[in-house]
């Protein structure tokens, strides 16, 4: 699954940077989008990988904090890059005649620093409230990577500062995001609609349905993890979803791209033809 993810990704990246066709707002989004997705399943994959292989189970504290540094930065850059995804699909379907000035090179890379930026400024700020918390000596984390909930259980210290900042930063960067991009989708969808031919509509949907796609896989594992109901097989069930989020959501984002876009599979055969013959 690792192997895959990595893989796939990269031939997403690759093909949108050799293939000029692909050089639009949409792919350079995509193309930030599997840089993401790399990052994410190379924080956690290969440890667990390694402690499968030799069954040492260690992580130092040092290790264990920047796995969840770049786990939190991963994911809220999930969040930003896929509302900009969103926002880029409106102003195509909803405001197409405005497109090329509106969707620039300065507001696309804008829009990409924005998420990394946000990602990087919310996951140091929690990563420096975890530092701050006391863990009494060795402690056994009940997971295959450090997970920042469960770290937080496993503290000595009091946690209810730390739980109610997550809480508020959950909001800011996943419930908004989320509210934004069915906002953006409702837009769409009307517009759609408006159209006369079933061809028309056909063609300004297929445009977009990659993307919902990504989104529906993102946000379902993402809400199935936080809204679960809590059991004494939560943690089991926690568990599962979390292997699903990590390893089997960055294996389907570029397979549904590719997959259900013409264009990106005839940019892939165009690129490994130009491979092949250098």
């Amino acid at each position: 699954m690792y192997l895959l993810a990595v893989l796939s990704n990269l031939m997403i990246i690759t093909a949108v940077c050799l293939v000029s066709q692909l050089h639009t707002p949409m792919y350079f989004f995509l193309c930030n989008l599997s840089v993401e997705d790399i990052m994410y399943v190379s924080t956690v994959l290969p440890k667990l990988l390694v402690t499968t292989l030799t069954g040492d189970t260690s992580i130092s504290l040092s290790s264990c904090v920047l796995q969840m540094f770049l786990f939190a930065l991963c994911v809220v850059a999930e969040f930003f890059l896929l509302t900009s995804m969103a926002y880029d699909r409106y102003v195509a379907i909803c405001i197409p005649l405005h497109y090329i000035l509106i969707m620039n090179k300065i507001v696309c890379i804008l829009l990409a620093f924005s998420s990394w930026s946000l990602g990087t400024i919310a996951s140091l700020i929690f990563t420096l409230m975890v530092t701050n918390l006391i863990f009494c000596d060795v402690q056994d984390i009940n997971h295959f990577f450090c997970d920042p909930q469960t770290v937080i259980k496993i503290s000595c210290s009091d946690t209810t500062n730390i739980i109610l900042a997550t809480s508020i930063a959950g909001v800011l960067v996943g419930f908004c995001p989320f509210v934004l991009i069915i906002t953006s989708y409702i837009y769409i969808i009307s517009t759609i609609l408006k159209i006369q031919t079933s061809g028309g509509r056909s063609k300004m949907f297929s445009s977009c349905s990659s993307h919902l796609m990504v989104v529906i896989l993102f946000y379902g594992t993402s809400l199935s993890m936080t809204m679960k109901p809590k059991s004494e097989n939560s943690q089991k069930l926690d568990i599962i979803l979390s292997l699903l989020y990590i390893a089997v959501v960055p294996v389907l984002n570029p397979l549904v791209y590719s997959l259900r876009n013409r264009e990106v599979m005839r940019a892939m055969e165009k690129c490994f033809t130009k491979i092949i013959t250098f």
